[in-house]
């Protein structure tokens, strides 16, 4: 049976942290000799990984990896403080593009830590914002992943008057409750963040989510499986009953047998996952009735490009202008000139660096 509606969640897709990002990378694409070098994934999707990779980008695991001298930028997700000292060493011009939300709980990890509390951190093991945060404190920080993993915690901790809680800012909501209520049910007098910290784009997509998910017959969440982001969409999706649930890279991926006889199809995509995407998969769905947008809000939050770039706008302008010929019109189409940024997207940015 062909599909009849797409239910398409708003917002979607890229977040502001994202977007400032990728879009810093492809300006140092742009302006550096190729290779520019990148500590981790710039961001958790793989087909964006790979388009920057066909762009001489090397995505490197250790900061000793890369040559003196060389550019470097530090991924999105946050680096521990170590890898920070270590990769401004031997000359390398060095932009970190960690999102603003997550260098605020680094900030929060520190500050509790140096006033004696012990900071029972939400969070996925191995994953990379995860990794950084944990090495802010490593002597106060406690990873939790589970609400059970706080009883066997709790038993190491001398002063449970003293407790703080922190989160992975790409956590499922339901996670993030679970053990909170758990934390307090334990710790009476624990202290939290004024707002909790997930992050805005994070809710945003799995409240856009939750209005699809029930009135879909299938769900397709568009993004890569190391995603944390992604994977909580597929988990919010799961528990409003969708009775498929789909993950997806891409159109690649999508075999129309997946979603059985499903005649409503809900689309949504993680906070790393261009919008070029998510107009394949619905063009792959072929929609007998066309699109229903369902909006919970609409997101306008602008990241700045990272400090080091932020200094060097006026000459990385001139400088890509001189490069297509002396003509800053051209420099806007390809992905905007560097002053406008706030105005230029990274989906177009993306898309330009395929041309």
């Amino acid at each position: 049976m062909a599909v009849r509606r797409v239910l398409l969640a708003e917002p979607r897709g890229f977040c502001a942290g994202v977007e400032m990002a990728i879009k810093a990378l492809s300006w140092m694409v742009r302006v550096f000799e190729a290779p520019v070098y990148c500590y981790h994934e710039i961001v958790h999707n793989q087909i964006v990984v790979d388009r920057f990779r066909e762009l001489g980008v090397i995505f490197v695991d250790t900061v000793e990896e890369v040559p003196e001298g060389a550019p470097l930028m530090l991924s999105a997700h946050g680096s521990a403080p170590e890898v920070v000292l270590a990769a401004r060493d031997h000359g390398r011009f060095v932009v970190n593009a960690v999102c603003p939300l997550v260098t605020k709980v680094h900030h929060e990890a520190k500050t509790r830590a140096r006033k004696g509390y012990t900071v029972l951190y939400v969070g996925h093991a191995g994953h990379d914002e995860a990794v950084g945060t944990l090495a802010e404190a490593p002597e106060a920080i406690r990873l939790v992943e589970h609400p059970e993993d706080i009883e066997s915690i709790a038993a190491t901790i001398a002063d449970p008057s003293r407790v703080a809680l922190l989160a992975q800012t790409t956590l499922a909501m339901g996670d993030w409750t679970d053990v909170m209520d758990e934390a307090r049910e334990r710790f009476p007098d624990l202290w939290t963040a004024s707002r909790n910290d997930l992050c805005f784009a994070t809710t945003n997509r799995q409240e856009a989510l939750t209005l699809i998910a029930d009135r879909s017959d299938a769900v397709i969440v568009i993004g890569s499986a190391n995603s944390s982001n992604t994977l909580a969409l597929a988990k919010v999706a799961e528990g409003a009953g969708s009775r498929i649930v789909l993950r997806i890279d891409g159109p690649d991926e999508l075999d129309l047998e997946m979603i059985g006889d499903a005649e409503i199809v809900g689309v949504t995509a993680g906070a790393s996952a261009p919008e070029e995407l998510v107009n394949a998969v619905i063009a792959k769905l072929a929609p007998s009735e066309g699109i229903e947008n369902v909006r919970v809000t609409d997101e306008d939050e602008y990241f700045p490009p990272p400090r080091e770039l932020r200094d060097l706008l006026p000459s990385l302008d001139i400088l890509l202008s001189v490069a297509l010929g002396g003509d800053p019109d051209k420099a806007r189409e390809l992905g905007g000139a560097f002053r406008d940024d706030r105005t230029v997207s990274a989906s177009v940015v993306l898309e330009t660096l395929k041309n």
